[in-house]
């Protein structure tokens, strides 16, 4: 049984193939494309699934959408005609987009499907097309978007029976979901319909600081740290009423996100004394503050609701997924409050790994197909390692092709060279395996340095990564050590858990600086992942599900008694993880990074050929 699952046409557009409910691939159609956040139709990721499976798109059993045009259809309207004649120039430019291509959805995408059909098989004639089309239009089949996000939760969990949690900005019209999975079924219990939506919340927040939404989400949550949480009760007086049960309703009169060109309103505007910041607008305290602010309202909302899941489900596993599961601050706090013997969070918490969830939800939900759990893996998401690998022979024929100078090496010489370049503070990009599924590097497509370094944040920052010198940099750590390191003692394989720096690791220091000024206190033994408020986003790696990347770490703490390296994506702002072997190449020289890892090859900056690209200046960087 081969499922498709795919999510298109609004954000973060991907495709995963489910084989006898087994992901074999997946990946999000940026990687591709190099236009981050795609929304169009996942052409790149569904021909590199049906590759990396070596089948043919007439082999798919199933294709199924992550979601229900005709019920988001459905809340557009009855939203738009409840708030005329409120709105009316957000509807004329909506609606022609949604006749064009989204309401007829299952015409579109089998006319998407027929145009990939075309180019896979180019000699073919007109009445195959048709005959294909006619065949695929059968194949398809639809998820509704939070029973997507619930699936691909639960369904590739460890655990029999769980609590699941999913929170976004919206879907259909459930914008929070608590469900209860077992075997292979999952119940909904509870819903939060829109417009009352946490993600929406934070996403009108992150306008409002000037960031963009669907993007700079995790800049506030990074900016957070270096505020207090002077606005809470504000917050909370004025925007949003929180329940005990953690459900909640939203002031319309705040947010003009329903039928408006914006996120938020004059009223709130009014409310927190200003407009909106300009996004080349410096940052102040009252932004820091403010950012505290919403980030402490979340997490209590995202506490509640786990408190409630427990008790209405009796569980002691819980699942998350959605927009807002990608707070890993909040799911720090969740697990320090202890209400869940064990939480699991689907890396590919929001829409892309909604397509993964929409196969599942197919296979098990509808079509009852048992869940068999492999007791011998940490779950089923294979380290989150679903997309393209490169082999030797790919990449050398690439290097080959630009002259780029090289030197290879066995797996242990190609790590011993590389500890010893990072113990140096040599900034080293690392591309190994196969590509991660979801928004974290986790050490496939990855920068690394040293964490010991007082000066690698901000080199990282303004050198590397061409983002804003505030942003945090995560740890990977060993698992066997983390417990010595961090106020953690769990699996942590996706980046997705905020933990406080063991006290042990922490220097003393008297906290004076205000804002910014906090970046140049040294912290701890780690400074380069130790956050304003001692805490890091940690990652553990086991030998089984990362073994390269682990055995570097080891070798890391050979040398240096440090088991850990500053993880970062391997791109700069604005751009999309790397993906291939020549997307890797190009980062490396657009950037102040010192060595290239390419599998078992090792570049250095210094040998490298002048560099020509078609866009070789950072500027062409979509800079947001």
């Amino acid at each position: 049984m081969i499922i498709l699952g795919i999510s298109a046409y609004y954000h973060d557009s991907a495709a995963s193939l489910l084989k006898n409910g087994i992901p074999i691939a997946a990946a999000q159609e940026e990687r591709f494309t190099r236009k981050k956040h795609t929304s169009s139709f996942p052409f790149h990721a569904i021909r590199y699934c049906l590759e990396e499976a070596d089948i043919s798109l007439e082999e798919i059993d199933y294709v199924c959408f992550y979601d229900k045009p005709l019920l988001k259809f459905e809340r557009l309207l009855e939203t738009y005609f409840t708030e005329a004649p409120k709105g009316f120039s957000s509807f004329i430019q909506a609606i022609p987009v949604w006749l064009k291509e989204k309401l007829y959805l299952k015409e579109t995408l089998s006319r998407e499907f027929t145009t990939l059909y075309k180019e896979i098989h180019p000699l073919t004639e007109k009445q195959e097309h048709k005959h294909f089309k006619h065949a695929i239009r059968k194949k398809l089949m639809f998820s509704e978007h939070h029973l997507s996000h619930a699936a691909s939760a639960f369904y590739p969990s460890p655990f029999e029976s769980a609590a699941v949690l999913t929170i976004d900005g919206v879907g259909e019209w459930t914008t929070t979901s608590l469900a209860y999975g077992e075997g292979n079924t999952i119940k909904l219990i509870k819903e939060i319909n829109f417009p009352h939506s946490l993600g929406l919340l934070y996403s009108a927040f992150t306008y409002y600081l000037g960031f963009k939404v669907n993007s700079g989400e995790y800049k506030v949550m990074g900016l957070a740290p270096y505020g207090t949480p002077l606005y809470t009760e504000r917050i909370k007086s004025h925007l949003i009423d929180i329940k005990e049960d953690g459900s909640f309703r939203l002031n319309m009169d705040y947010f003009n996100y329903t039928t408006g060109l914006t996120m938020t309103s004059s009223a709130f505007d009014e409310l927190f004394g200003a407009p909106p910041r300009k996004s080349e607008g410096n940052l102040t305290q009252r932004e820091m503050d403010i950012a505290a602010s919403l980030q402490a309202v979340t997490e209590e909302v995202m506490i509640k609701l786990a408190k409630h899941a427990k008790e209405v489900t009796g569980s002691d596993n819980l699942c998350l997924a959605g927009g807002v599961a990608l707070n890993c601050v909040g799911n720090g706090k969740i697990l320090k409050e202890n209400i869940f013997k064990n939480i699991w969070i689907q890396p590919a918490a929001g829409d892309d790994g909604a397509s993964l969830g929409a196969a599942y939800a197919l296979y098990h939900d509808e079509l009852r197909h048992e869940r068999n759990i492999d007791k011998t893996v940490p779950d089923a998401m294979q380290g989150a390692f679903l997309g393209p690998q490169y082999s030797d022979n790919e990449i050398l024929t690439y290097l080959d092709s630009i002259g780029a100078v090289y030197h290879r090496y066995s797996e242990d010489e190609l790590l011993d060279k590389t500890a010893d370049a990072l113990a140096k503070e040599n900034v080293i990009g690392w591309h190994t395996g196969r590509m991660e599924f979801g928004p974290r590097a986790l050490g496939h497509r990855s920068i690394l340095a040293d964490p010991r370094s007082t000066s690698m944040q901000r080199t990282l920052n303004l050198k590397i990564k061409y983002r804003e010198s505030f942003r945090p940099f995560a740890p990977s750590v060993l698992r066997e050590k983390v417990s010595e390191w961090f106020e953690l003692d769990v699996e942590s394989p996706y980046m997705l858990l905020v933990a406080p720096v063991h006290p042990s690791k922490r220097i003393a220091h008297e906290e004076t600086a205000e804002g910014f000024d906090k970046l140049s206190t040294q912290r701890s033994l780690v400074p380069a992942v130790t956050h304003v408020d001692n805490s890091a986003r940690v990652q553990t790696v086991d030998a089984k599900t990362n073994p390269k990347y682990y055995r570097l770490l080891k070798k890391f703490e050979e040398k240096t008694a440090c088991p850990m390296l500053v993880n970062t994506s391997f791109n700069v702002r604005g751009e999309p993880i790397v993906c291939s072997p020549r997307d890797s190449y190009r980062c490396f020289m657009r950037t102040e990074m010192d060595i290239l890892v390419l599998e078992n090859f090792i570049l250095y900056k210094e040998e490298q050929p002048d560099f020509e690209d078609e866009n070789n200046s950072i500027e062409a960087f979509e800079l947001d």
